[in-house]
């Protein structure tokens, strides 16, 4: 399934850095304590040992442990954020949100999709493919100004000009400038929220198209 992602709350993959970071601070303060201990049972009486150093490098130890435990807060907090937005992401069940994504629902013979260039082109091509990769449908002599979202109806017949039944079905754009060059593109669909599920703890929206999107995502909903 495509996920529509979008720059959340917090990274998943960072969830636990803080408890690493602090497993490596105890191991390495231990180790700093028992080079201590060696060293200064082992002085020379007549030349004792500059503690400075050492002073030193236990206020350093110190300060990352704060640091550690500043982190460790700040990652309690941004959970319960996370909490918040998943139980507002709960009101989005049955409602019809608007997200990037190459999916589009064909429902009592047609179906709608949006896209938007990088760049001005000379010529734009919907195609439109089964999920098994066939080719349904091309949509040809498509608008190709940039900065501005473009919609587009499909009337839900093949090639051949036969109506085809309601599925779903993936679309890309192919787009050309004036010099043959590619453009690229994005495409956003429309489709309902059916489930709320969760991935690495965050929560993550369902779609009927078979998508799945981050509620960052939504462009609108309906």
């Amino acid at each position: 399934m495509e996920i529509a992602r979008t720059p959340s709350l917090a990274d998943p993959s960072q969830a636990n850095s803080a408890i690493a970071a602090k497993d490596k601070l105890d191991t390495d303060y231990q180790s700093f304590l028992k080079l201590l201990i060696a060293q200064v049972s082992n002085q020379d009486p007549l030349e004792p040992m500059d503690s400075t150093t050492f002073v030193s490098q236990l206020a350093q130890l110190t300060q990352v442990e704060q640091s550690i435990v500043t982190n460790s807060n700040l990652e309690k907090i941004d959970q319960r954020l996370v909490n918040v937005e998943a139980l507002s992401d709960v009101q989005l069940i049955g409602r019809d949100v608007t997200v990037p994504t190459d999916r589009i629902e064909l429902r009592d013979g047609t179906a709608d999709l949006t896209y938007a260039l990088s760049g001005d082109a000379q010529a734009v091509t919907i195609t439109i493919k089964a999920l098994d990769g066939t080719v349904v449908r091309e949509l040809t002599g498509q608008p190709g100004a940039s900065g501005v979202p473009h919609q587009v109806t499909w009337d839900g017949r093949d090639t051949g000009g036969l109506p085809v039944p309601d599925s779903i079905f993936q679309v890309s754009v192919m787009a050309t400038n004036a010099a043959g060059a590619p453009v690229g593109y994005e495409t956003t669909a429309t489709s309902q929220v059916q489930e709320l599920t969760f991935r690495d703890g965050y929560p993550l929206l369902v779609l009927r198209n078979g998508a799945e999107a981050y509620s960052g995502s939504v462009t609108s909903v309906r």
